[in-house]
């Protein structure tokens, strides 16, 4: 079969390659030949082989408690291999054991990303990249690349998002790179490569209008001019997501609203996709085959097909309407609010129509937090940097949330919303060893999120510049 043998050869070329730490990350991007003469700091090394369960021991002078909203003094934190198996002021220290020093520094559980591309952003061009090389063109773009070279750029940007303190994320929809985000993810689980904890959606499933009328044929699949899947009536809906549950997805992403645009009084206007019936076969048939399901929806008609279907994240809420509002809260579900990906056309949009998705994001996302709905972390991060969605916490405080509250988001909040809560999410006895630091104290500076020096995953120091 012509797809399965493509999409399998992607994965089988993965390698570890350079990134930039997250201090670079926020510098300008240089123009460089190509990666050659970067410092050593600069490249994740190979993950480590498998060998006997090491047992570290973590002191921390601070450590956040994400329940209790609290930092906690000198802890002892024990892991043995990729677990914790002990914390607390007096846990003891195994002989033995290798120590790490963190007791100047605060110490948090694994940040969680609910919604990011990893293929999405090209890494050469990013801030902290190395630049394209000379002689290459707009044609450099990763969309413009084989199924290969996408594979390369989400392992980059993944491991950007890694070492920015982001140990677990959620990929919701590949645009165009087919089911990588899968090989991907199994190549980290199987220790190929080092990356943070994976759960993948594949191609978003969209129905036929005007945004995707031009499509190309592959094994007989509609393919949008966007990446996505498209698919028309209950049945066919159906038979999408049987179709991506065969091919390893962990979520369905659907597209619920797609073209938009506001009026002269600066109103906005989402156009529907799928009908009410569709969501609901797209819903069912997902939990049948026990995957999640996330929509893409601005507001209207199409976020509350969304709403009363039962998907199990609604993402963005741009324009947030009570109806919407009260639905979320009647049926207890999450909204996950992007940011930064839709302040990028800000001001291209003020002068279009006096109005844009950033600032009604901004409304929307307090009108949400006054009202009591769940807001757990999500960044899109593709269309702008990965590695620099810890900025997003400033935000969350800017806007209302104590700084305990916007930490939540990324960690209790967010585990919860992907139902991994008896993984990662706190520092417990028995979770992942999942851990990031910072230098300074990030309930009295939220910012301090945006410098993390410190990160392990599963037991494995990923960086440490805590020297």
């Amino acid at each position: 079969m012509l797809r399965a043998s493509v999409l399998r050869a992607s994965g089988a070329i993965l390698l570890t390659v350079a990134i930039g730490p997250p201090a670079a990350l926020r510098s300008q991007a240089q123009t460089r030949p190509g990666l050659a003469g970067l410092p050593a700091a600069w490249v994740l090394p190979p993950p480590a082989q498998p060998q006997a369960a090491q047992t570290v021991v973590v002191r921390a002078g601070k450590m956040f408690d994400p329940r209790a909203g609290s930092l906690l003094t000198n802890q002892v934190i024990v892991v043995r291999g990729d677990r914790i198996t002990d914390v607390g002021p007096n846990a003891p220290v195994p002989a033995g054991a290798r120590v790490i020093d963190l007791s100047r520094a605060t110490v948090l559980p694994g940040l969680i990303d609910t919604h990011l591309h990893v293929m999405d952003g090209n890494p050469l061009t990013a801030p902290g990249g190395p630049g394209i090389a000379p002689g290459t063109t707009g044609a450099a773009a990763p969309a413009a690349q084989g199924l290969q070279y996408r594979e390369l750029v989400a392992l980059v940007n993944a491991q950007r998002d890694l070492a920015a303190g982001f140990t677990t994320v959620v990929d919701l929809m590949t645009h165009g790179g087919w089911y990588g985000t899968v090989d991907l993810r199994n190549a980290v689980e199987n220790g190929l490569v080092q990356g943070p904890r994976m759960q993948v959606a594949g191609p978003g499933i969209v129905a036929t209008n005007k945004a995707n009328v031009a499509f190309s044929l592959l094994n007989d699949v509609r393919v949008a001019n966007l990446g996505a899947q498209v698919a028309n009536g209950p049945d066919a809906v159906r038979a999408a997501v049987r179709e991506q549950a065969h091919y390893g997805v962990d979520w369905i992403k659907i597209y619920s609203t797609q073209e938009f645009h506001f009026e002269p009084n600066g109103t906005m206007v989402n156009t529907p996709t799928f009908t009410l019936e569709e969501t609901q076969a797209i819903v069912g048939e997902a939990h049948r085959q026990g995957l999640k399901v996330a929509c893409h929806a601005y507001g209207g008609e199409g976020l509350h097909n969304c709403i009363e279907a039962g998907v199990d994240v609604p993402t963005h809420g741009v324009d947030l309407d009570d109806a919407s509002m009260k639905m979320l809260l009647q049926k207890n579900l999450p909204l996950t609010s992007t940011l930064f990906d839709l302040s990028i056309e800000d001001a291209q949009e003020m002068r279009r129509w006096n109005n844009s998705r950033w600032r009604m994001m901004e409304k929307s996302w307090k009108k949400a937090f006054a009202a009591g709905v769940k807001l757990p972390f999500g960044s899109g991060a593709g269309p702008f940097p990965h590695g620099t969605q810890g900025d997003m916490f400033a935000y969350f405080v800017k806007w209302g949330m104590t700084p305990a509250q916007s930490l939540r988001t990324a960690l209790t909040v967010a585990a919860e919303t992907i139902g991994w809560q008896d993984r990662v999410g706190t520092i417990e006895k028995g979770k992942f060893a999942d851990l990031v630091a910072v230098n300074g104290d990030p309930l009295a500076d939220i910012t301090e999120m945006s410098r993390v020096t410190f990160v392990m995953k599963g037991g494995q120091i990923v960086r440490n510049a805590e020297k």
